[in-house]
């Protein structure tokens, strides 16, 4: 892995750390590129179920994009020959990934740092951490992470977020459906192995191909989901997994996932 971005395994658990403490976890191309190879990583092991998301430290989730004019790695610059960016290409893989994943967010996360809690499956946040988007204080606007904004925060909110750039508390967060759960600090990571010992315990299977299916429907039409649905449906019936659920249910016991 690379230096800004660790990764730490434990069990059927995989937990990405963004390593920059000293910059507030700030993303940049690097630790852009470490999450996506941490996430190939994860995929590319059966073994893997599930993946965390958090920041070093106790002070920032991610700060978002480092604002220092000798920033390594700025985020606000794209190269005319060549208009790919590292933040589209993270959101994309992150939108993609198969696996759930989840976000331990052990402090701020503000504009880049907001847009990768929200392009995570769940969220369990310090109740004091702020969320938000502070572009409109710098001249800018949340443009990078407008997708996974929309996705996840009601219209209202969404627009005085941005238009105000006043972050919420994540325990002000949570009566908006922005995160799952807001604990005290000290209860952080009990909740998180309580949310991810829930996942990791389903059908592995079911969740890549549920997930897959997710990414799809969402840009469907109301007709074309309803159409593909019955197609996904049919095929994870399938699977090894889908029998042994149906066969553990009709025993009465816990099912053994193969994840195939």
């Amino acid at each position: 892995m690379s230096d800004v971005v660790s990764t730490g395994r434990d069990g059927a658990v995989l937990t990405v750390t963004i390593a920059r403490e000293a910059r507030r976890n700030a993303l940049n191309e690097a630790v852009a590129s470490g999450i996506c190879e941490a996430l190939d990583r994860a995929e590319a092991d059966d073994a893997i179920r599930a993946v965390v998301l958090t920041g070093a430290g106790d002070k920032a989730f991610c700060a978002g994009g480092d604002l220092q004019p000798s920033a390594d790695g700025a985020p606000f610059s794209i190269d005319a020959a060549d208009p790919r960016h590292y933040v589209a290409n993270l959101f994309r893989r992150m939108n993609a990934c198969r696996l759930p994943l989840i976000a331990r967010v052990n402090g701020h996360a503000l504009a880049g740092g907001f847009g990768l809690v929200c392009g995570c499956d769940l969220v369990v946040a310090r109740d004091d951490a702020l969320l938000g988007v502070t572009e409109v204080k710098v001249g800018l606007f949340p443009m990078m992470i407008l997708p996974f904004l929309l996705r996840n925060t009601p219209n209202r909110v969404l627009m005085e977020m941005c238009l105000t750039g006043e972050p919420l508390t994540a325990r002000d967060a949570l009566a908006h459906d922005i995160v799952n759960y807001a604990v005290p600090a000290g209860e952080l990571d009990a909740k998180l192995d309580w949310l991810v010992e829930r996942v990791v315990s389903k059908t592995p299977t079911g969740i890549r191909l549920g997930k897959q299916a997710l990414v799809k429907i969402r840009e469907m039409s109301f007709d074309a989901a309803l159409e593909y649905a019955p197609f996904m449906l049919a095929n994870m019936a399938r699977t090894e997994d889908a029998r042994e659920g149906f066969a553990a249910f009709a025993e009465k016991r816990s099912p053994n996932w193969t994840g195939r």
